[in-house]
């Protein structure tokens, strides 16, 4: 039986967040609150796929005893889980609220260093897919070559699956100039890092997205600009979708959640824009409070009625 969704995440971590009355140097800061999530692009989408009533099967890189325990935090979301067994930690991710302040600050480790064979053998894994959509999301831990996921954008082809693809940097720039990509989630600044100028404005936001539209590079574009909304660019149109307003407690996960609810929408047939719509919204939902709880079905559904 085909399953909906698979999700990619190479540089996975344990989110870890605390609350603290005041930051400060050198002396001991006692938290009030402390959480753990299982993270990482992939792993978060999925995580919003199934709150939302979706599937999804998460292939990962698991690594020491932090990959152990990562483990353990999937288990635990009742998440199917398909480790790559790797040497090297899994990282581990750390955001913290001041309350006196209210600013949340935060620290990302830039993960363990990749093997070949590693990385091979999660490809490996991936030729065993059987699925509608393979996500892939996150950055290319050190160690994994620039074009790993123009060779999962292949697998994917191969077995059937459309392809999509959040991530930054060297990855992105190499599999968007690779094509075969369904559906492509970059930030603004993402965005204009691969155009390779700013884009001051709605109208050269526009362009450079339906440029890659038009060079056969992704069928569809969502650009996910903070506070500002988002832009989806398709053959067919483009949408441009004003942010809702909210107070916003958190910056961890907006992205993942937009494009895990644009994804669950999609794979219920839902119309580009009807997609777009929820995932601006559960975007909204994940920062409605601090931490890396992500969105809740029901924040989406109360903020989705505001569009």
């Amino acid at each position: 039986m085909q399953e909906t969704i698979a999700s990619l995440t190479l540089n996975p971590t344990i989110d870890t967040s605390y609350v603290v009355e005041r930051m400060a140097h050198t002396h001991k800061m006692r938290a009030q609150a402390e959480h753990y999530d299982p993270g990482g692009g992939g792993i978060n989408v999925a995580r919003v796929l199934v709150r939302l009533g979706g599937s999804a099967r998460c292939h990962y890189l698991s690594g020491g005893a932090t990959g152990i325990a990562l483990d353990g935090l999937l288990d635990q979301h009742q998440l199917v889980r398909v480790p790559t067994r790797i040497a090297g930690d899994t990282r581990i991710a750390v955001a913290a609220l001041e309350l006196e302040t209210g600013k949340e600050y935060r620290i990302i480790p830039p993960g363990p260093t990749v093997q070949e064979s590693e990385w091979r053998a999660c490809l490996e894994r991936l030729g065993e897919i059987n699925c509608r959509y393979l996500v892939a999301s996150g950055s290319l831990p050190p160690g994994v070559p620039n074009d790993f996921y123009v060779r999962a954008a292949r697998i994917a082809d191969a077995r059937g699956a459309r392809f999509v693809l959040d991530s930054s940097g060297r990855g992105l720039n190499a599999a968007l100039a690779a094509g075969g990509v369904h559906l492509v989630k970059p930030s603004l600044g993402e965005l204009s890092h691969f155009i390779g100028h700013d884009l001051p404005d709605d109208t050269a936001i526009a362009a450079a997205a339906r440029g890659i539209v038009a060079q056969g590079l992704a069928e569809i574009v969502a650009v996910t600009m903070g506070h500002h909304g988002a832009l989806v660019a398709s053959a067919e149109q483009v949408l441009r979708l004003p942010a809702i307003p909210i107070q916003a407690a958190s910056a961890v996960g907006a992205g993942d959640s937009f494009l895990g609810a644009m994804i669950f929408a999609l794979s219920q047939g839902d119309t580009v824009e009807e997609a777009a719509k929820l995932g601006l919204a559960a975007g909204a939902a994940a920062v409605l409070a601090p931490g890396t709880g992500l969105a809740h079905p029901a924040d989406i559904r109360r903020l989705r009625a505001m569009i």
